[in-house]
């Protein structure tokens, strides 16, 4: 019995939320709500430290947010031309899904720390305080995948496995019925995860101002390398590799030797502490 009921995971027949008379956009909803979960949870942490207001994140989230958004597409509009050639105007159709992290990370994480110099909050800390609460909302976001029945993964009988309609699953090259890896699954576990380690990296070591947002970095993009290596979705290839699994790589290294660098720098040069200065 208990196999049966995990057969499979079904996926929902819309990708539409309905609350009484209305009908919202399950993909811009996920997104929202992960924003707003974010912004609270780095608030509260930027008001522990000290060094900002919940009302000044929000006010930071905002324009980061709107910036991560164009950021995002506008690298998944880059990344995949063929799909838009003929219809460059879908292009702008952000809720039918297609936002990639890595532009909407870079271009909403830089916006968001002009706006926290803009009003006299130090960028490093607000990142700090940002860390975390970035792979919780992309937790939750990456549901919208769940509703929109795509990036999914290769074809598997596991018990965990997610079932797709009919047409998503000739698209994709498969027989009707065919069960797929739920990479948004598996991204969405790996994301709490991830923030659940970097909180508790925080609380062991107390890494400096702007430190632990590369560890966020380091240990997304590991984790990006393997789920985008299921993926079944279309993709610009080299080397065997997915075009962002090389971006994975690349941004790792990046992280990685930013963190060697920051450590060895702070070896010699004094730390810049919060306003509470950790009471």
């Amino acid at each position: 019995m208990i196999n049966a009921l995990l057969a499979a995971i079904p996926s929902p027949s819309s990708g539409s939320v309905h609350i009484g008379p209305l009908r919202l956009n399950a993909y811009g909803l996920m997104i929202a709500l992960g924003v707003i979960v974010a912004v609270r949870i780095a608030g509260r942490r930027a008001e522990a430290r000290g060094v900002a207001t919940l009302d000044d994140f929000s006010a930071i989230g905002m324009w980061g947010v709107v910036a991560g958004i164009i950021g995002g597409r506008a690298y998944h509009v880059v990344t995949s031309l063929d799909s838009f050639r003929g219809r460059w105007v879908e292009a702008l159709y952000v809720w039918h899904g297609g936002l990639g992290i890595w532009g909407g990370i870079a271009l909403g994480v830089l916006v968001g720390m002009w706006k926290a110099r803009k009003i006299s909050r130090d960028p490093l800390w607000i990142v700090t305080c940002a860390a975390p609460a970035i792979p919780v909302a992309q937790a939750i976001g990456r549901w919208g995948n769940w509703f929109n029945q795509e990036l999914f993964g290769r074809p598997t009988t596991l018990p965990w496995a997610l079932e797709v309609s009919a047409a998503k699953a000739r698209a994709a090259g498969y027989a009707a019925g065919t069960t797929f890896h739920p990479t948004f699954l598996y991204e969405s576990i790996g994301c709490l995860v991830i923030a659940w380690l970097l909180v508790r990296i925080e609380k062991r070591t107390d890494p400096a101002r702007g430190r632990l947002f590369l560890v966020y970095v380091a240990l997304y993009t590991a984790m990006r390398f393997f789920i985008e290596g299921l993926r079944i979705d279309p993709a610009y290839h080299a080397g065997g590799l997915r075009l962002n699994q090389w971006v994975s790589i690349g941004v790792f290294a990046a992280a990685v030797t930013s963190l060697i660098i920051s450590r060895r720098r702070s070896a010699t040069d004094p730390e810049a502490s919060t306003v509470s200065d950790h009471e």
